[in-house]
Parts: structure tokens; C-alpha cells; sequence
């Protein structure tokens, strides 16, 4: 079954047969809730591979996290309340934020993640370059179901990061925020926070997105390397 966007493909989860069908029916009823982390990831490697290669590490980031995240059906689920189906997308998207430092406002900047790393970056940079020109707040959630936030706190390095979101609706989308990181014992260390449902999540499906970053920070170093 399909919605309007080829991008927004999905099929539709038995709750019934759901391997975590006792803890979505406890959290999608009884206890409506999130569940968040803050771990702090070392990123020597990435970032070394930025500077050698001429690359933003931004988009560096930004591709490995969508590729993090598209790895487990877990971190790809929805919730369509108005038929109440518990759905997995094939497919989600980083939906970014670009600081205008004239208004200290952000713009919302919207990339489709493709597994080819060289096509991915190209169309990041280009989209946010076009969001560099406007001012304008252009979310677009009606839209862009299957899209998950990614935000940059550029301006801190920080230890803990809470974000409130009323669970009501069930959103399941993840939520990632991460900060500046910071040189400690030779070695750079970046904070991510991590968001997501507690009905389709629990600590260690969380946790996991730290390990699967670091892992696949370490993968893709090695292969674009040279």
C-alpha cells in the first residue's frame, strides 16, 4: 500500500503479530510516552575525513545518521491514527534545520536520502543552499510523513538534552539532535540525543543508535578514504 509520494511507501504491521505487540499495546494505551538518550560519540575519525577530503562534516553526519536509520524497520515506524494502522515506511528522510545568523531564525530544509553517498551530498548541499536564501519556516509534516528530525546545536557542547512532545497522536518519527564536539585525551567527542516512541522503542533500541553511529562512522571512513 502506498501514499501519494513514491518516497512514502509502506506496509502495514499486524499489531496483533508485532514482535513488541505487548509493549506497543502498553505504550500506545496505558502510558503514552517517549523515551530519550544522550551519549557523547567519538567522531576523531569522521572528522579527519572531512578535513582530508574537502567535505562538510555536517553532511558527513547527516548521511550516516539517515543510513543509521533506515538499517531497522524499528526506527522506520508510523502511525496512521486515522485508521489506527501501525505501519514501517520503506524509506525515511532527515528533515534539517539552517540558522540564519541576520534573523536567528531557522529555515526547515528537506533531503531525500539515497544509500549512494556522492548523490546524497550533492543534493544535500544544494538544498541547503537554496534554504540559505529564504527566511520563510517551510515545514511541511502533512507532506512529509516518512521524515525524521535531525538538528544541529551548533553552539554547545552539552550533556543532556530533553525534548517534550505530547504523545497523544503516537509520533513515532525519531527525533536526533546533536551539539559541537569537543577535543578530550586527543580524541573528539560529539553529544547525540536520541528520541523516539515508547511504543515502538525501549533503552535499547535507543541505545543501539549509538552503536550502529559509531560502527558505521568507522565503515564509511574506510571506504571513502582514498
Amino acid at each position: 500500500m502506498t501514499i501519494s509520494d513514491k518516497n512514502m511507501n509502506y506496509k502495514i504491521i499486524d499489531k496483533q503479530t508485532y514482535y513488541r505487540s505487548g509493549v506497543f499495546r502498553h505504550f500506545s494505551e496505558d502510558c503514552k510516552c517517549s523515551t530519550s538518550m544522550t551519549a557523547r560519540i567519538n567522531v576523531t575519525a569522521l572528522k579527519k575525513f572531512s578535513e582530508d577530503s574537502g567535505t562538510k562534516f555536517y553532511i558527513n553526519f547527516l548521511y550516516i545518521l539517515a543510513k543509521v536509520l533506515n538499517s531497522r524497520e524499528d526506527y522506520r515506524m508510523g502511525y496512521i491514527w486515522q485508521t489506527e494502522e501501525l505501519i514501517c515506511y520503506d524509506q525515511i528522510n532527515p528533515a534539517q534545520y539552517i540558522f540564519h545568523e541576520d534573523t536567528e531564525t531557522c529555515t526547515p530544509v528537506y533531503t531525500v536520502y539515497n544509500v549512494d553517498y556522492h548523490v546524497f551530498y550533492k543534493d544535500c548541499a544544494e538544498d541547503i543552499r537554496k534554504a540559505k536564501e529564504t527566511r520563510e519556516y517551510l515545514l511541511d509534516m502533512a507532506n512529509h510523513p516518512n521524515w525524521f528530525d535531525a538538528s544541529y546545536i551548533s553552539w554547545l557542547s552539552y550533556d543532556s538534552l530533553n525534548i517534550e512532545l505530547p504523545d497523544g497522536h503516537l509520533f513515532f518519527a525519531p527525533i536526533i539532535n546533536w551539539g559541537r564536539y569537543h577535543e578530550e585525551n586527543g580524541q573528539f567527542l560529539m553529544p547525540v540525543s536520541v528520541r523516539l516512541n515508547h511504543a515502538i522503542a525501549d533503552g535499547y533500541l535507543v541505545a543501539k543508535v549509538f552503536k550502529l553511529l559509531e560502527d558505521e562512522m568507522s565503515a564509511f571512513c574506510n571506504q571513502y578514504k582514498n
